[in-house]
């Protein structure tokens, strides 16, 4: 991978890590397009380690919100005041952990679905139908409190986007709205869900990584072109996550939706017709 493919794969992450279009399925194809060797140490590495980059948006955008503790309601001790206090974080791990402990049992079937550029374009057409109807069927004006039920139910929707082209930010949404959440709000929890979920997940790999020399050789003789694809998918994520409340707001997932069936269908289109996505040698 040279330094121009790693800008153009860090630009595409950014740009869908937030939006519910499957930021993992358009790295897969944007590499097979490109002719990046997908199977080499470093490009896997690099794949998983610059969505670290971009999840560090949200912290830098809501940081006040982010680092905000709760108020404690006067005579509250113990426990209930410790929760009440750090309810924020207490609710992001509650919906964590379904998926946190689902990577962990199905790990290596997860990474091997990484590969197959079938499912990604099957799931971005299905996906896709879905988000024609999201906001018909969640259609939601006030917020519901967010409980730990509805936290951990978030949280298995989270689970859904393990299969790549599904969209984290899609599954999280959807949940989010199915449990009562306005778009705005649901979007915003699926921001700072992504926080953990994916910081969790990218510390596990990496140190999978480092555990073995060939991926330690690759990572220290290529560290300045990592470096750089985790600045460029931090800006670009900066700028979609702006463009994204904002729109979301307006006009719903319906175009989403759209671009979804467009791009998964032309894939499926052109697979089935015996074409490759190795586009460039």
């Amino acid at each position: 991978m040279d330094w121009l493919e790693s800008i153009i794969i860090a630009i595409v992450e950014g740009l869908t890590e937030f939006l519910p279009v499957s930021s993992t399925g358009h790295m897969i194809i944007t590499e097979n397009l490109l002719g990046v060797d997908i199977e080499s140490h470093f490009v896997k590495a690099f794949t998983i380690i610059i969505q670290f980059g971009a999840i560090l948006s949200v912290v830098w955008l809501y940081w006040k919100r982010f680092f905000r503790l709760g108020k404690v309601k006067e005579g509250t001790t113990g426990w209930r005041a410790f929760l009440q206090k750090y309810d924020f974080y207490w609710k992001l791990l509650v919906a964590f952990l379904p998926a946190a402990i689902l990577g962990l049992l199905l790990g290596d079937f997860i990474e091997s679905l990484m590969e197959n550029v079938w499912v990604v374009a099957a799931m971005l057409v299905a996906v896709g139908v879905l988000l024609l109807f999201v906001d018909k069927w969640f259609d939601r004006k006030e917020d519901k409190p967010l409980t730990e039920r509805r936290a951990f139910t978030i949280g298995l929707f989270q689970c859904i986007s393990m299969i790549p082209g599904t969209s984290r930010s899609f599954a999280t949404i959807a949940g989010g709205m199915q449990q009562g959440l306005t778009r705005k709000t649901a979007a915003e929890f699926s921001f700072f869900l992504a926080v953990p979920t994916m910081a969790a997940a990218t510390g596990y790999e990496l140190l999978k990584m480092l555990l073995k020399p060939e991926y330690r050789e690759a990572l220290s003789s290529n560290l300045s072109i990592l470096l750089l694809g985790c600045v460029v998918a931090f800006v670009v994520a900066v700028l979609a996550i702006k463009f994204f409340i904002s729109f979301l707001s307006k006009y719903g997932f319906k175009a989403f939706g759209w671009y979804r069936i467009v791009v998964g269908g032309f894939i499926l289109i052109w697979l089935l017709t015996g074409h490759t996505l190795q586009m460039v040698d």
